[in-house]
């Protein structure tokens, strides 16, 4: 799984939606909907909506345990 996350040689530690839509196998309108529900924790940076790597991996494993 992290494999997935990590696999450019020095991959960024944040992504924009479009990234992290791609990275959950999602659409982008659902990352935005789980940022707003509150179970994807985004981090702005300026005018700029991003979401670390961590955070996905995080979500996933909630997501696999069922909460």
């Amino acid at each position: 799984m992290a494999d997935l996350l990590t696999r450019t040689p020095e991959p960024s530690l944040l992504v924009d939606s479009r990234e992290a839509a791609r990275l959950l196998c999602l659409c982008e309108r659902s990352v935005w909907t789980l940022t707003k529900a509150g179970k994807l924790r985004a981090i702005r940076v300026g005018r700029s909506v991003r979401y670390s790597r961590q955070t996905l991996l995080d979500y996933i494993r909630r997501a696999e345990a069922g909460q």
